[in-house]
């Protein structure tokens, strides 16, 4: 089971602050408390620059142009691929495709892989804490297929039944998605046991990385998953642009997703010759400023340290939880063993909507409702949760914030 490091380097947090200027804005002349990460991270200024750098000097198409603009372009878009290699530790640069994000390269691999290996029959497992990007995919093609979803069930305190999921495994299963952290829990899935069991009987294992990629140190050959989806913009990078990462050997024996540019190497009208890794999956003109500017975000990350980032944020973590469980009448949903610094909660006899709009007039940013998760709410029995989640630039001073934002709530609510 991935453990959350506990070595304490200098991290200076509010040095690290003034990186991001929106957190200098105020709301209702309220200082912004931004707890909204698990939704999308805020962005540096080496971000901000990064784009406005690429649309100024030298914005051009990749790959096919001779002059200098293209051929800068086109570097700065493959240097992005070598650092999420790095980032990931993928075996090589071509088993990295760049995507709108983790719902779309899940999506990719429902409609390529799964259509070539999926039938009549087959079972595919999912857990029952994914999001609907990890679910809705694999339901279109059961459907499709006339083959059967199992549900991994989910323990009382928000982790996985591990014993369930062994037992689901069969003959009849054929793959394997599962969320590595849980981005309405919090919950950190023991994905290498996982993946394991899996393999012991030939089956492949995607894993999506969305809440991972930005507080834990992802090796995906240690790991040894087939295919692993983030998004940039939940690591502090742009909206628009994600990765999937995938064996080399099983991404080339896939179809491709989408015809057009770029994914091809020959094409007359009796047939096409399709192009090598990565580009085959890379149709038309790709999202060239977002994935240059991604580099940035992944090198901010790397120059902070992701032992210190994820020290910090375990502190934030465990001081909100300890701060939250003594205020009246609140429940914490998801009290996992291992979690990423996510806190969702309930207040009896409030909404959380009510909850949040009441913390927004105060300048607080949370969010409220199921969190693309309702069959996590459905367990639980509730409609829904108020969820702080807490990044690199986040304080104890803004969770007293919060605290006291929400005695005022129940104050207004009771």
């Amino acid at each position: 089971m991935e453990t959350l490091t506990t070595i304490s380097p200098v991290f200076d947090v509010e040095n690290i602050r003034e990186s991001f200027p929106i957190l200098n804005r105020e709301l209702n002349d309220k200082r912004l408390v931004y707890f909204d990460n698990a939704a999308t991270s805020q962005k540096p200024q080496v971000v901000i620059d990064a784009l406005v750098n690429y649309y100024s000097y030298y914005n051009a198409n990749i790959h096919r142009g001779i002059h200098t603009l293209a051929e800068e372009a086109t570097a700065a878009y493959e240097l992005t691929r070598v650092t999420v290699r790095k980032f990931i530790n993928a075996a090589f640069p071509e088993e990295i495709i760049f995507t709108r994000g983790a719902t779309e390269g899940i999506n990719l691999v429902a409609y390529t892989w799964g259509r070539k290996n999926i039938n009549a029959g087959d079972e595919i497992i999912i857990s029952g804490m994914e999001h609907h990007s990890n679910i809705v995919p694999w339901q279109i093609l059961c459907e499709e297929k006339k083959s059967v979803l199992k549900i991994i069930p989910v323990t009382e305190n928000g982790e996985l039944d591990l014993d369930s999921y062994k037992n689901l495994l069969s003959a009849k299963t054929k793959l394997v998605s599962v969320v590595h952290a849980s981005n309405s829990l919090g919950t950190i899935n023991p994905v290498k046991e996982i993946i394991d069991a899996a393999h012991r009987i030939g089956v492949p294992v995607m894993i999506d990385g969305a809440q991972s990629a930005v507080h834990l140190d992802i090796d995906v050959q240690k790991m040894d998953c087939d295919f692993f989806v983030f998004s940039g913009h939940k690591v502090y990078g742009p909206t628009g642009v994600g990765v999937l990462y995938g064996k080399k050997e099983i991404l080339e024996n896939m179809p491709p997703f989408m015809g057009g540019g770029e994914m091809i190497k020959e094409v007359t009208f009796e047939k096409t010759i399709y192009n090598n890794l990565p580009y085959k999956y890379e149709a038309g003109t790709p999202n060239i400023a977002d994935t240059v500017a991604l580099r940035s975000a992944l090198d901010f990350i790397n120059e902070t340290g992701k032992n210190s980032i994820r020290k910090h944020e375990n502190d934030l973590l465990k001081y909100a939880t300890a701060q939250l469980e003594a205020l009246p009448g609140l429940r914490i949903i998801g009290t996992a063993k291992e979690k990423v610094s996510v806190v969702s909660f309930v207040i009896k006899n409030m909404h959380p909507q009510d909850i949040g709009v009441i913390l927004d007039q105060q300048g607080i940013a949370v969010r409220t409702g199921h969190h693309c998760t309702q069959p996590v709410m459905d367990y639980f029995r509730i409609p829904g949760t108020v969820r702080a989640s807490f990044a690199m630039y986040n304080t104890k001073e803004e969770i007293d914030k919060l605290v006291i934002g929400l005695q005022k709530a129940i104050e207004m609510l009771s």
